[in-house]
């Protein structure tokens, strides 16, 4: 609802300057989810004058006075799935069962033959200029990275048992690391089964159902944590500068969905687009069950630019490395199944600052008593115990 007079309206809603600018909601009574209104020096309007950030599960808003003291139209509330909040249940829900007949997969064989290096798709092609030749090999048998005879890279999904549910096509610039999309395509993705299902190689009627990408590697490394990204290009890039944790993509924003059931049992720390938080946040409030975190640290951290452009945690380590112009990572290929991190970049602020939400020494205890106290987490310090 827009008022005609809106030269007259002197609040605006508070930007966004980490949690502390977000109050508690006096509706759903969620923290750091309730934008306040403000005048042109931050001066708030009063207490119940803001909006809240989960407008499909609270949909709250309440606008100050005008300076003639008139009232701005009260919200459509109709345009809400919900005008109340919605009751959140501890309860797990029931695991979501397979199909009778099992999932639609595509044959392993056909998929060993696209994860190769020669010909090199433009996508790793970029990556060596960020990493060296034995982080990128590790990488392509890691998440099964595949390339097409046009260049293009292949993200597969692999599922908990081997699985392969699908495969994405997608264009990458070799030089900047841009994705490169076709205005003229009706789909803005690309699947493998399309071609295949036109030559007859998939059974007719095969049906795609996503997962995770990398969701195979949590049978792998059992006991590591999991860092939870949008973009399968991000979980990459993450793992080759980060490889002491398994990093799992959505594959979009809306990816945060029932795909995430699987990692019940998982300490997960969610790292989202900066366009995404607030949307991350809530999704994650909806599964109270699973242990998931969602970081902020692109919110405090991210230029300007960047939070115009809905940049990713990949995007500030490439950024880091290419201000201070220093050469691919290097690092030597882990051995059996303990993986540490690469030493070369341990220097990386970025790294550090990301590091600070997945320690082991951030108990969840830890996180309870900052919330509840309204604390900033300024460092992590290890101290031994005294003999």
């Amino acid at each position: 609802m827009r008022r005609t007079n809106d030269m007259n309206y002197r609040y605006h809603l508070l930007k966004y300057a980490g949690p502390a600018s977000r109050w508690t909601c006096p509706q759903c009574g969620r923290k750091h989810c309730f934008a306040p209104y403000v005048d042109d020096d931050n001066k708030p309007a009063g207490e119940e004058y803001g909006r809240c950030d989960h407008e499909s599960s609270c949909g709250y808003v309440k606008y100050p006075p005008t300076e003639d003291n008139s009232w701005r139209n009260p919200p459509d509330w109709s345009r809400y799935r919900q005008s109340k909040p919605k009751a959140f249940s501890l309860k797990k829900p029931e695991p979501i069962k397979e199909p009778a007949g099992g999932y639609y997969t595509i044959p392993r064989d056909i998929v060993l033959k696209t994860v190769r290096t020669n010909p090199l798709s433009d996508f790793l092609r970029f990556l060596t200029t960020i990493f060296d030749n034995e982080i990128i090999l590790r990488l392509v048998r890691e998440y099964f990275i595949g390339v097409t005879k046009d260049g293009d890279v292949i993200f597969y999904q692999i599922d908990l048992k081997g699985r392969i549910r699908g495969g994405k096509i997608m264009k990458y610039d070799s030089v900047t690391g841009h994705r490169i999309k076709d205005p003229a395509a009706k789909n803005p993705v690309n699947w493998v089964h399309v071609p295949m299902l036109r030559k007859g190689l998939l059974p007719e009627g095969w049906t795609m159902t996503q997962c995770l990408f990398g969701e195979h590697l949590l049978t792998k490394y059992a006991e590591r944590v999991v860092c939870l990204v949008e973009a399968e290009k991000t979980a990459i890039i993450c793992a080759g500068m980060m490889p002491e944790f398994i990093w799992l993509a959505t594959g979009g924003k809306s990816g945060f969905n029932d795909r995430v059931e699987v990692l019940d049992g998982r300490k997960v720390i969610a790292f989202p687009d900066v366009d995404a938080y607030d949307q991350w946040c809530e999704k994650a409030a909806e599964r109270p069950y699973l242990d998931i975190t969602v970081s902020d640290y692109l919110q405090q951290n991210a230029t300007e630019e960047e939070l115009n452009s809905g940049a990713d945690i990949a995007d500030l380590l490439i950024r880091w490395q290419q201000e201070n112009d220093l050469p691919p990572v290097s690092g030597v290929s882990p051995v059996s199944d303990s993986i540490q991190p690469i030493q070369p970049i341990h220097e990386n602020p970025v790294i550090a600052e990301i590091r600070k939400y997945i320690s082991p020494e951030y108990l969840s205890e830890v996180a309870a008593l900052i919330e509840e106290l309204d604390l900033e987490l300024v460092s992590v310090t290890h101290i031994p115990n005294e003999q």
